[in-house]
C-alpha cells in the first residue's frame, strides 16, 4: 500500500510513469506501464469536496494493458445525495462491475457479499 497525490486515478498512473522516467530510468514508456499495471491492483482516490470535507470519489481497479494504453474500470463511484446544513451528502455507489480480484479473495476463502458490487 501506498500514497500518491493526483487529481485522478488516471493522472495517479501518469505520475507514476513521470517519477519513473525523472529517476533516469532507460525504459520505454510501454515497458514502465507494464511495470505499473502488474503492481498497481486498485486506486483509492479521495478528493476534498466544496465543504472542506475529504471523500472516498473512486475505487478503481487496474486490470491490465491493452496495447500502449493501461485499463482501469471504476469498482465506486461517490454520488452526492444532497447538501444538508452546507455539507455534503452522498454514499460510494457500485458500478456493477465484478472486480477480477474478486476470483482471487474466492480462492483464499474470502467471500465478499454477493450484492457489494451491485449485481445480485
Amino acid at each position: 500500500m501506498s500514497t500518491g497525490h493526483a487529481n485522478s486515478p488516471r493522472d495517479m498512473l501518469a505520475r507514476l510513469e513521470t517519477m519513473v522516467l525523472m529517476a533516469g530510468v532507460d525504459l520505454p514508456l510501454r515497458a514502465i506501464r507494464e511495470q505499473v499495471s502488474s503492481a498497481v491492483d486498485l486506486i483509492v482516490h479521495q478528493s476534498r469536496m466544496k465543504d472542506g470535507s475529504r471523500r472516498i470519489e473512486y475505487i478503481t481497479e487496474i486490470q491490465g494493458m491493452e496495447g500502449d494504453i493501461i485499463v482501469m474500470q471504476d469498482v465506486f463511484l461517490f454520488e452526492q445525495t444532497g447538501v444538508v446544513e452546507g455539507k455534503i451528502q452522498g454514499r460510494l455507489r457500485p458500478t456493477g462491475i465484478r472486480p477480477k480480484f474478486v476470483e482471487k479473495f474466492e480462492i483464499m476463502g474470502i467471500h465478499l457479499p454477493r450484492g457489494l458490487f451491485g449485481f445480485a
